[in-house]
């Protein structure tokens, strides 16, 4: 999803047609995002293996759809999460404040979406976001995003199998977890082995099943609510009680606010996906338009009915917490006061999917990842091969592999690695948040420091600057603050390592890269707005140019389905 590369890596892919007169600029980019050491002879290898390999495809495939696009939007923000860990937030701050937690924390995922949107669309390259760090910032901190989204997915993915096997033990407890956590890796690497459409496909299944799920949650809450399900009149009930409707008052909302941000974190997949999607400037506007609404929809909505339905008082809120947890998880709970004894069976199969769809998604996101820091040479070479089907086949073997790791360092007698390494994975997120917030705010000032109208961009941020300033700011208070409990009411070493620890290994990869490579500043003057910017893939034909005539020749019922899969058209 990244622009048009300022290093090794975009002068294969995003200027392959390009004019011999950008051929030269693209070479000079790439010498200074090598490390601006200025060395004619690694561009002059980087174009002898080009050569040599001609006959081998380099490069990803446009083969998303505009629905999948979508799809994939919405499985970014569902997830367990929402399912099962959104009961903490009540159990913290009580029905309001955890209310209050979600509205805020959705708004700022809504301008994290937005400012990676606009540039995205901008620079539809095959790229992920890291790469804006590259080309907006300086070469070393494209090379720190890049490696800690890479580490901070891959553990993720391996902690998703381990769910898995907790999952299926929900009804199998006498068969070895280690069985399905095997059998949901070899699943989830098919589906990316298989090309981009086959990721597409079923992250569009699962994502839609997630949907019908908190849509038919949403209805049965309100029914719930009113006693026509269940018997029980409950209203505003709940919001009268001890605890109820603000616990703690501020310390409960800012509780809530940590415990809900980590579950947004996914969100930003869809902008690895501009890359390899068929029509970026018509669909990524359209997904990253509906945010606002999927966010309402999927998240406050359903915080919402939580809220009334279930008192903040009960206990099995605060022990809700993974995938094994599927029993006490609020959906499960509101299932069953609607009279729905199978809930439980229903939500365990609804958890399942939610952890194949994580692995799934994580997993895309590692490789395209890791094969565009190889394009920029801060990757072994290795990791630039991809498929005739255009899937970086290295990238997906390695991840897969590390994951595996992870997922057998869970099995060890001693869980402690195990959870150190996933707390290493929540705050990573929250960092390449802030460098996307970053990367925003200089893009705009870039765009507009070189003589541009930002009322011509394809998509344009709303609210800049205060969008990507109040996200960052917002951003800084989380990474700060979530680590609290390990130093308030007593401080525990271990725990505060491992919660910030993400935070030092990230200003390693920035400072390294930066002292070996001797990396500076990218001057708003210098920034590269011309290279594989939408409006030069348009014009050499590398992408579809929209027809706004496109959208007339839909149907009323598909045209209805739009804010279901997150589309809308654009003008």
């Amino acid at each position: 999803m990244e622009p048009g590369d300022a290093g090794p890596s975009s002068s294969s892919s995003s200027s392959r047609n390009i004019t011999a007169r950008h051929h030269t600029s693209i070479v000079s980019l790439q010498e200074n995002n090598a490390g601006g050491s200025g060395k004619p002879s690694a561009s002059a290898k980087d174009e002898s293996a080009c050569s040599a390999d001609k006959q081998q495809p380099t490069e990803l495939q446009r083969k998303l759809k505009g629905r999948q696009m979508g799809m994939i939007a919405i499985g970014g923000t569902i997830g367990t999460g929402l399912f099962i860990g959104s009961g903490t937030t009540l159990s913290e701050a009580g029905p309001a404040g955890s209310l209050v937690a979600f509205v805020v924390m959705g708004s700022m995922v809504y301008f994290v979406c937005t400012s990676l949107g606009e540039m995205s669309t901008f620079m539809p390259t095959s790229d992920p976001f890291n790469h804006f760090g590259t080309r907006f910032l300086d070469p070393a901190l494209g090379f720190a995003l890049g490696w800690t989204y890479w580490y901070s997915w891959m553990l993720t993915v391996g902690s998703e199998l381990v769910a898995c096997g907790m999952v299926v033990q929900y009804w199998l407890p006498h068969v070895t977890g280690v069985i399905w956590s095997l059998i949901t890796v070899a699943i989830i690497f098919v589906f990316n082995a298989i090309s981009v459409r086959g990721y597409g496909e079923a992250e569009f299944w699962m994502s839609a099943l997630k949907v019908l799920t908190v849509i038919v949650f949403f209805v049965v809450g309100i029914l719930t609510v009113t006693g026509v399900a269940g018997g029980d009149h409950i209203g505003g009930r709940n919001w009268h009680i001890e605890g109820a409707p603000f616990r703690d008052h501020i310390v409960g909302v800012l509780k809530a606010c940590i415990v809900a941000a980590f579950s947004f974190q996914g969100t930003e997949i869809v902008g690895i996906t501009v890359g390899e999607c068929e029509n970026p400037r018509r669909d990524v506007p359209r997904v990253i338009r509906s945010v606002f609404w999927r966010i309402l929809l999927f998240y406050v909505s359903s915080i919402l009915i939580i809220g009334l339905v279930i008192p903040n008082t009960d206990k099995n809120l605060a022990n809700a917490g993974g995938a094994s947890d599927v029993a006490i998880s609020p959906f499960t709970m509101v299932f069953e006061k609607a009279g729905a004894r199978w809930a439980a069976n229903l939500m365990n199969a609804i958890v399942l999917v939610t952890v194949l769809s994580a692995g799934n998604s994580g997993l895309y996101a590692c490789t395209r990842v890791m094969w565009v820091l190889a394009k920029e040479g801060k990757a072994p070479r290795l990791f630039r091969r991809v498929t005739r089907k255009g899937v970086p086949i290295w990238c997906l073997l390695f991840t897969a592999f590390c994951s595996t790791v992870v997922f057998c360092i869970s099995l060890a007698g001693n869980q402690r690695v195990y959870v150190f390494l996933i707390n290493l994975s929540g705050l990573s997120g929250i960092i390449c948040w802030l460098g996307i917030s970053l990367c925003h705010w200089r893009f705009r000032r870039a765009y507009v420091a070189q003589g541009h109208d930002p009322n011509h961009l394809p998509y344009r941020a709303a609210f800049f600057p205060f969008g990507p300033v109040y996200a960052f700011s917002l951003l800084a208070v989380i990474m700060v603050g979530q680590g609290y409990s390990t130093i308030w009411p007593t401080f525990d070493a271990s725990g505060f390592v491992s919660t910030y620890l993400a935070i030092p290994l990230f200003l390693l990869f920035w400072l390294t890269w930066k002292y070996v490579k001797k990396t500076e500043w990218v001057s708003l003057v210098d920034i590269d707005l011309d290279t594989g910017s939408i409006i030069e893939m348009e014009r050499n034909g590398d992408i579809k140019v929209f027809s706004p005539d496109e959208d007339t020749k839909q149907s009323r019922w598909k045209k209805c389905l739009r804010f279901i899969s997150c589309k809308k058209r654009v003008a």
